[in-house]
């Protein structure tokens, strides 16, 4: 990412964990799953804020982080 004059970001929410399900034994008490995809761009690009929420944090907890990069088709 750092190599690119700009990066579009994105934390995917909903449309993530509905699609990619996740099951731990013994069951946590909070999971906190955050990914993020990005998508290089050569010019700055006007997007609306997310709002993101911190999650509480309670006993036995799973926190997955994870992202991708969204191809612009111009790679080599």
């Amino acid at each position: 990412m750092e190599q690119n004059p700009y990066n579009v970001i994105s934390f995917q929410a909903d449309c993530y964990t509905q699609a990619a399900k996740l099951e731990v034994e013994p069951a946590p008490d909070t999971v906190i799953r955050v990914f993020m995809a990005w998508q290089k761009s050569d010019a700055f690009v006007e997007i609306a804020e997310q709002v993101l929420t911190a999650p509480e944090r309670r006993g036995f907890t799973v926190v997955e982080w994870g992202g991708t990069e969204i191809s612009t088709g111009d790679e080599n």
